[in-house]
């Protein structure tokens, strides 16, 4: 290896430093083969199989045994399956299913993995960004949306009733008798087409900027046979002068501030479209605004990762702001309050390391 060397250069910082990045190089790769092994089903069947041969492995899942046998390769060396050479049998441990399977739910780190490979097909249209500016559309992520519900589907829709409903003081009773929601940004929909199958007498209202998302939506409200449901495609730029004044009582955004394109006039329309009663339920991403004060955040690299290749392009495309997912907590009060809210308190889930809960009122 060559380098450029000075007085200062430290050999043993150095070499500890390449060994960071073969470790990382291993890891990605393990990234990509944790995602199809969820997608393939290949942990759900292992979990549940004894120490078997590759050829069992394949006839279980009914995949291609040469490629399930080079898979199992990769999760050998990656230390997730365990090997018996002397029966040529391979092995999920109970304590690495519990965090890669379906049955594990909040806690399957195999749905994070799939970004990885996701986020990756856009490398050289966020390329083409870095050299000229701009930004990648929502068009060129075709199972964004699939994975984004599939990750709120354990961290939100699990907890929906038992920790989320709760946050805000007396909500399932007024859902109970009925009020109208408004879920902004709602992409494909699970969390509010949920609350409208748990409380039939409340009228849900989804809106989303994309066609394909809530052409979903729509399709699996209707498979449920709710009525009290309904989706608008729209686009939030100007929503601080378009939305309907003082109309819902109860609106929300799951994840969804940070990517629009001007996301102080988002705030700003829901301020205007919240009843003077009103409560706002913003779930957003847990970090703080200035990056040296997540050096220690769990998913911090991932989470700039997944911004710069999603959340903030995304915005750029709409010549946004670009706010990225990262934006903090320092600033999310700070647009909260240039909003007109008065009072902004902060909620924390024991399950959800990734995400910060604002509970909102004028």
């Amino acid at each position: 290896m060559t380098s450029p060397i000075s007085s200062d250069f430290d050999r043993s910082k150095a070499d500890a430093f390449a060994l960071d990045l073969l470790e990382t190089l291993n890891r990605g790769a393990l990234c990509l083969m944790t995602s199809i092994g969820h997608r393939s089903g290949l942990f759900d069947a292992m979990a549940h199989l004894p120490p078997s041969a590759s050829q069992e492995i394949a006839a279980k899942t009914k995949l291609n045994e040469r490629y399930v046998r080079e898979w199992l390769g990769a999760m050998v060396t990656g230390r997730v399956v365990e090997f018996d050479p002397a029966n040529a049998t391979y092995s999920l441990p109970a304590e690495h299913a519990a965090f890669l399977t379906r049955a594990a739910g909040a806690d399957n780190m195999a749905v994070f993995a799939q970004y990885i490979p996701v986020l990756g097909t856009v490398e050289e249209d966020i390329l083409e960004c870095f050299r000229h500016g701009g930004g990648v559309p929502y068009s060129k992520f075709p199972r964004f949306h699939e994975v984004m519900a599939e990750d709120s589907g354990q961290s939100v829709m699990a907890a929906l009733e038992t920790h989320v409903v709760p946050l805000v003081p007396g909500l399932h009773e007024r859902l109970s008798s009925g009020i109208r929601m408004l879920d902004v940004g709602c992409g494909r929909a699970r969390i509010p087409t949920r609350l409208a199958e748990l409380y039939p007498k409340s009228q849900v209202t989804g809106m989303d900027l994309s066609e394909e998302a809530t052409a979903y939506a729509r399709a699996s409200a209707a498979a449920l046979g709710l009525q009290n449901i309904d989706f608008v495609v729209r686009d939030l730029t100007d929503f601080d002068r378009t939305a309907e004044p003082d109309s819902f009582d109860f609106i929300t955004t799951f994840d969804a501030v940070h990517d629009q394109a001007r996301p102080l006039n988002v705030l700003r329309g829901i301020y205007r479209a919240l009843k003077a009663d009103g409560v706002y339920l913003m779930q957003d991403i847990k970090g703080s605004s200035h990056v040296h004060k997540n050096m220690d955040h769990p998913l911090g690299t991932l989470l700039y990762t997944v911004s710069c290749l999603h959340c903030m392009t995304v915005s750029l495309a709409q010549g946004g702001e670009g706010l990225g997912a990262m934006w903090g907590e320092e600033k999310t009060r700070e647009y909260l309050a240039a909003a007109g809210f008065g009072s902004v308190e902060k909620r924390e889930l024991a399950h959800d390391i990734q995400n910060n809960w604002y509970i909102v009122r004028k």
